[in-house]
């Protein structure tokens, strides 16, 4: 008995540690071991990780635990109290960055250590769900959406010369899904044990994340060539897409109202379209999730049907990802349009057939279609604005797609429960923001050249 287990616990030590050296050579290809870009992939597996341990934590205390009704409120609640920190972060966390570049690793970690704190504290206090837990949880919420920000302007500074911006967040993002369906796997075990298991798993790999962070190489924390993005009104006496725009202005322009006009109309038009598709995400995310557990497609049970939907939505955000190195270079304003006249159609067709092949279907799409434009966004941001200022631009642009989502959330929890009436509701919705974004295209297939930003 002891030589066999001896042999097993040799057996696992070499499948763990052959494991380990795939996964790193997958990590380092293509000159990312080089740059440092490696080390920001596994950081944010680490964090993907942790965040999905709190998610099942939350889940299960606000959402399964309680009776529909006042699961809705709790969740309305949730969704209420983190409107206020978006709307902060938006004006704030873009120019702060701006301001601090050479702190961009503390601010990682401290990002990640707030989280291992928050974890801790929940674990205490979750089985009784009270009202205690959703300032914990608020906190948590914007350490993960501000480590989301700072990630976005860390990965320019790691790009290796062989990959293209889009392909290294293509892999990126990979990455974080990948570790979220491990983590999803481990959150459910632990949360056999005992309902804070869960987070005391997230406290452990938060605290790992927050000494990975420090191990970032020094050039996250270079400012060397960058410049600050100035997103304002266009000067008086200056015709768009003419000249105005399409120059640096190297003193302070006078205070204006802000505005992302001047990042380019290619970039606005991305923008605008995943603004729209975030929004749905947001949306199907709550509405699909009471709306599967009162009333289940198919005759299925709440928890095969919620599954169906999960699984759907995470095959659709790794396929996005896949497809997005391949189509890099093959018109990213036509792919983020297309991708969201995708979501439209197929959201349509969810409202007029519902049934469990649509809505499986709607959940899929929509997930791949804001994955892939995602990415779309990013290569125009590559292509349009100068990398003097590509940092300042990413940070805005992530800020904008997460206000995008908790808004799509509030929607859906507002609305009756009824699929057809909720469905009909988003399509209308994504189909405005389609017919915008396709006037823009046709506008922009008039134009040359794009507009470039001002920077300061």
């Amino acid at each position: 008995m002891v030589r066999a287990a001896s042999a097993a616990g040799l057996r696992t030590g070499k499948l763990v540690h052959g494991t380990g050296r795939r996964i790193r050579r997958a990590t380092s290809a293509e000159g990312a071991g080089e740059s440092g870009l490696a080390k920001l992939i596994e950081l944010h597996a680490l964090n993907s990780f942790g965040d999905m341990l709190i998610t099942i934590a939350l889940a299960s205390t606000i959402f399964f635990s309680v009776p529909t009704g006042e699961a809705r409120g709790r969740v309305a609640l949730y969704l209420l109290i983190t409107m206020a920190p978006f709307a902060l972060l938006a004006p704030v966390i873009g120019p702060l960055l701006d301001r601090l570049p050479h702190g961009r690793r503390a601010a990682m970690a401290m990002s990640m250590l707030a989280r291992a704190v928050l974890a801790w504290t929940m674990a205490g206090v979750i089985s009784g769900g009270g009202i205690a837990l959703y300032p914990e949880a608020l906190g948590v919420l914007v350490a993960s959406k501000a480590y989301g920000v700072v990630r976005s302007v860390v990965v320019p500074r790691l790009l290796p010369s062989r990959l293209s911006l889009v392909k290294a967040n293509s892999r990126v993002t990979l990455a974080g899904l990948l570790a979220t369906g491990v983590a999803a796997s481990v959150g459910g075990l632990l949360h056999l044990i005992g309902p804070g298991w869960p987070l005391r798993g997230a406290f452990l790999v938060f605290v790992i994340g927050t000494l990975m962070a420090f191990h970032l190489p020094h050039t996250v924390d270079s400012a060397k060539g960058e410049q600050r993005a100035v997103l304002h009104a266009e000067v008086p006496g200056e015709v768009p897409g003419e000249g105005g725009g399409s120059h640096l202005i190297h003193h302070r322009p006078p205070k204006v109202k802000a505005s992302l006009r001047t990042v380019g109309p290619s970039v606005v038009l991305a923008l605008r379209a995943m603004a729209g598709m975030r929004w749905l995400v947001g949306f199907l995310v709550f509405f699909l999730a009471f709306l599967l557990r009162t009333d289940p497609i198919g005759g299925l049970r709440p928890t095969l049907a919620l599954g169906l939907v999960a699984l759907a939505a995470g095959t659709g955000n790794a396929l996005g990802s896949v497809l997005g190195s391949w189509l890099r270079t093959r018109g990213p304003e036509a792919t983020v349009t297309a991708m969201l006249l995708l979501a439209t159609c197929v959201t349509g067709a969810a409202a007029l057939w519902y049934g469990v092949v649509t809505v499986v279907l709607v959940a899929g799409v929509s997930g791949m279609a804001a994955s892939l434009g995602k990415l779309a966004l990013d290569a125009l941001i590559q292509r349009d604005v100068p990398e003097a200022v590509r940092t300042s631009a990413f940070a805005r642009s992530e800020t904008l797609m997460q206000m995008s989502w908790v808004a799509g959330g509030g929607v859906g929890i507002l609305l009756p429960l009824n699929g057809a009436l909720g469905l009909s509701v988003a399509a209308g919705v994504v189909g405005l923001v389609l017919l915008w974004t396709a006037r823009s295209l046709l506008r922009l297939g008039l134009r040359r050249h794009p507009a470039a930003p001002r920077v300061a």
